[in-house]
């Protein structure tokens, strides 16, 4: 079955329809008014100099964000004047360790007396939610059009950081069509094959790297895909069967993407690849940490995972066998086309808080500083810092001379600044190209992805029953996926442990989730 996509019409132009503009006129103030009529000035009478304007002072802007080093950017820091000073405003930003960043939200978001826009990693926590359902934070979707770079978000990310159906957050972009297939392509040189295009030639590939001695040494000691614990390869080759992304529509109204037909069919295949030993028989337990290991020692040659994972390994392979060569694809062809399983488009989002920004003018100059931050000199200045003192550019490449590592003085200080950054349009790859030809088809194949990928329909809903049991509903699903995987239940068994998702509160969540989808199409 091909799984309904949702109509992709822009947001911008949902919204526009339901706003009304109203255009309120000035009253005049008679106590003002001039007891005679000035005369029109002719061409030859000289008209007055036009009075100089009072510059508006800068706004001041609160903002908690993460931290990724032990030292962070200060406000004498270079950087950061030079974003004061293209903003016009006053930052005061508060940097929190990423360790600790959970605690401190959920002690900031009770405590109710906030920054001016707070970060937070999901709208969908518990604390966050509550704090959107208490009327913390302003909705700023009908805000967005009149911003230039705002105004270009994208609707698939937008959706995924709503919350049923409304806009509070400004999202930081992730690429959304990540995923991807890297392999050895020394590899399939050496067995004559060509790139795989369809699930076929993908088992195909798997199938002689395991049997067919791919790196000519005379031993059989090499299998196909290094796969680890972490679920997520699992969840992209799903969607090549047309496996929804975790909620389907059928008939209107909302599917579990585990509880289709395309799903076991996907599973089936799963079983297909470990029973034959062209995945690694430990990958329940493999640390995701390794990942990379088994195909830079040319024992396994491929991975399904984000596309950058391609060059990473490429540039590691290189230091042990200079000849070895990764290539990289986004996805293989199944019975309903082509499809791949997105990221949800965002690392975090920004919610503007009501209890410092207390009115719409102070909104609106808040919403500004974010547009003007995502202007092209903004992206590369957070994104790189300063060139000549951060980084420089090599024939076009861009070279860094500091990292987050290094220590830094105070003035040319810019670590974590980048946390405000929120990549919208994201340009960054036009900005810096990349330094090698895989970086660059990496790029390409992201890019490529955003056709094909699957969306979620159900992910800006919530639920309470999946916010109590979130993680109980889930483990079930996950622990009966690899039980039928490597042959401890049957499809008997994996269809008993669906039952019992049903009943562990899979029916409640679904009647919720569908319920929340219902009141977002009216």
């Amino acid at each position: 079955m091909k799984w309904v996509q949702q109509p992709k019409r822009s947001f911008f132009a949902l919204t526009s329809m339901a706003l009304t503009v109203s255009v309120i006129a000035g009253c005049s103030n008679p106590a003002a008014t001039p007891t005679s009529t000035p005369a029109t000035p002719s061409a030859s009478t000289p008209k007055p100099a036009d009075a100089p304007k009072t510059p508006e002072p800068p706004f001041k802007i609160s903002m908690m964000l993460k931290s990724f080093s032990n030292d962070n950017a200060s406000a004498e820091s270079k950087v950061w004047k030079k974003v004061e000073e293209y903003t016009n405003t006053k930052l005061d930003l508060q940097f929190v360790p990423d360790a600790s960043y959970l605690d401190k939200m959920n002690i900031t978001l009770a405590s109710g007396s906030m920054p001016s826009a707070i970060f937070v990693v999901n709208v969908k926590l518990p604390s966050v939610a509550n704090a959107i359902k208490g009327g913390a934070f302003w909705e700023v979707g009908p805000y967005l059009k009149d911003y230039p770079n705002l105004s270009k978000a994208n609707p698939t990310i937008l959706n995924n950081t709503s919350v049923n159906g409304k806009y509070y957050g400004l999202y930081t972009t992730r690429p959304i069509g990540r995923m991807g297939i890297s392999y050895r392509k020394d590899w399939l040189d050496n067995l004559g094959m060509t790139e795989p295009k369809t699930i076929d030639d993908f088992y195909n590939m798997l199938k002689a790297f395991t049997t067919k001695d791919p790196d000519k040494n005379g031993k059989d000691d090499t299998y196909g895909m290094v796969v680890t614990k972490y679920s997520g390869p699992w969840d992209i080759m799903q969607t090549w069967f047309g496996a929804p992304n975790k909620w389907g529509v059928k008939d209107g109204k909302l599917v579990p993407a585990h509880l289709t037909t395309e799903y076991m069919d996907a599973l089936k295949f799963y079983k297909k690849l470990y029973d034959e030993k062209l995945i690694n028989q430990d990958f329940a337990v493999y640390d995701s940490a390794k990942w990379n290991d088994p195909i830079v020692n040319g024992k396994a040659g491929v991975a399904v995972d984000v596309a950058d994972r391609s060059y990473q390994i490429d540039e590691k392979l290189k230091t042990v066998d200079p000849k070895g060569t990764i290539d990289v694809i986004g996805a293989v062809s199944g019975p309903s086309g082509l499809h791949n399983q997105p990221t949800t488009g965002y690392a975090g989002v920004f919610l503007i808080s009501k209890s410092a920004v207390k009115t719409e003018a102070e909104l609106k100059k808040v919403l500004q500083f974010f547009d003007k931050t995502n202007d092209k000199e903004m992206q590369a200045l957070l994104s790189y810092g300063i060139e000549g003192v951060h980084y420089k550019m090599d024939n076009g490449k861009l070279s860094p001379l500091l990292t987050i590592n290094d220590n830094m003085a105070p003035d040319i200080n810019n670590k974590n600044m980048n946390q405000m950054h929120l990549q919208i349009p994201y340009i960054i790859p036009e900005l810096f190209p990349p330094a090698t030809p895989l970086r660059i088809k990496a790029n390409n194949v992201m890019k490529e992805n955003e056709k094909i990928i699957v969306s979620n329909p159900g992910e800006p809903l919530t639920s309470a029953t999946f916010t109590q049991k979130g993680a109980q509903l889930d483990q079930i699903v996950e622990d009966a996926r690899i039980k039928y995987i490597v042959g401890k239940v049957d499809e008997a068994g994996f269809k008993a442990d669906m039952e019992l998702w049903k009943k562990s509160g899979g029916d409640d969540y679904t009647k919720e989730m569908n319920e929340a989808y219902a009141a977002i199409k009216k």
